[in-house]
């Protein structure tokens, strides 16, 4: 399985094993989903990180 590196709303950085990225009606709700973060524990939102190239 792929894993994707994402960032919580608490700026905590962390991976998954997939990052669902599903349809809610016509409209997109946006990049960001709605996950537990491992290190505070709740559920935040969190965004894909972007990767640099260097």
């Amino acid at each position: 399985m792929e894993r994707t590196i994402v960032r919580c709303a608490e700026g905590h950085v962390f991976s998954i094993t997939s990052f669902p990225m599903q349809n809610l009606g016509a409209d997109r709700i946006g990049p960001g989903r709605l996950l537990r973060c491992p290190r505070c524990a709740r559920l935040r939102h969190a965004v894909p990180v972007v990767r640099q190239k260097r």
